[in-house]
C-alpha cells in the first residue's frame, strides 16, 4: 500500500478551506481504512492568521513564516517557506486563501504540485472581487475553481469546478457564502483524486 502523499497546507487567514481539507483526509481513513494524502503541514504568511489555531487544535504541525520582515524581497521569503517545506519532505502544496503574488521561484520549484482554489468559474473572473463582477455582469451561474498554479494569475490547468447558482438579490457576501460551501465540497476531492494519482 503505497504511503499518503504528504501535502502542505498555505494559508494567510481564517483557514476555512483548509480546515476542510484536513476534515476531509480524515473523515477518508476513518471510511476506507486509508487515505490518498495527509496533511503534515499548515504554513502562514501571517503569525496571527486565524487558521494556525484552527490547525493547532486539529493536531497538525503549524508554522508562520512572516513575509514583513523581508520586506519588497518576495523570493527571500518563499526561500524561507521552500526551506520549510523541503524540511517537512513535503511533496504538494495546497494554497487555501495565501494572499501572495508568487514569485516565479516558488512556483517553477513545485511546478506540477501545487494547487490552488479561486472562487470563480475559470477563465472567467481571475483575480479579487469575483463575486460582485460576476453579479455585475448578470450571469446565472457563480462557482470555484481548483487548478495547478503556474506563472500567470490563476491561469493553471483546470482539474476541477463547482456551480453555484445566483440567485435574484444576491450581494457579492451573500454569493461568497454559497460559494464557500462548494469551495469545502471541491477542494478536497479534487486534492483526493489528484493525490491518488500522484507520481511520487
Amino acid at each position: 500500500m503505497k504511503q499518503p502523499v504528504r501535502v502542505a497546507v498555505l494559508i494567510s487567514g481564517a483557514g476555512s478551506n483548509m480546515a476542510a481539507l484536513i476534515d476531509a483526509t480524515r473523515s477518508d481513513v476513518e471510511r476506507a481504512g486509508g487515505a490518498s494524502h495527509e496533511v503534515v503541514l499548515v504554513v502562514s504568511n501571517r503569525p496571527d492568521a486565524g487558521g494556525l489555531t484552527i490547525a493547532d487544535a486539529k493536531g497538525v504541525t503549524t508554522l508562520a513564516i512572516d513575509h514583513r520582515p523581508f520586506g519588497k524581497d518576495r523570493e527571500a521569503h518563499e526561500r524561507a517557506v521552500h526551506d520549510a517545506l523541503t524540511q517537512a519532505d513535503v511533496q504538494v502544496i495546497a494554497l487555501a486563501g495565501y494572499m501572495r503574488i508568487l514569485t516565479p521561484f516558488l512556483v517553477r520549484s513545485w511546478a506540477g504540485r501545487m494547487l490552488n482554489i479561486h472562487p470563480s468559474l475559470l477563465p472567467l473572473y481571475p483575480g479579487l472581487d469575483t463575486h460582485a463582477r460576476a453579479i455585475a455582469a448578470g450571469d446565472a451561474e457563480a462557482g470555484c475553481t481548483v487548478h495547478l498554479v503556474t506563472d500567470g494569475v490563476d491561469e493553471g490547468p483546470i482539474l476541477g469546478q463547482a456551480r453555484v447558482t445566483i440567485l435574484a438579490g444576491d450581494t457579492a457576501e451573500t454569493l461568497s457564502e454559497r460559494v464557500r460551501v462548494a469551495e469545502h465540497g471541491l477542494y478536497p476531492a479534487v486534492l483526493g483524486e489528484f493525490c491518488s494519482k500522484f507520481e511520487r
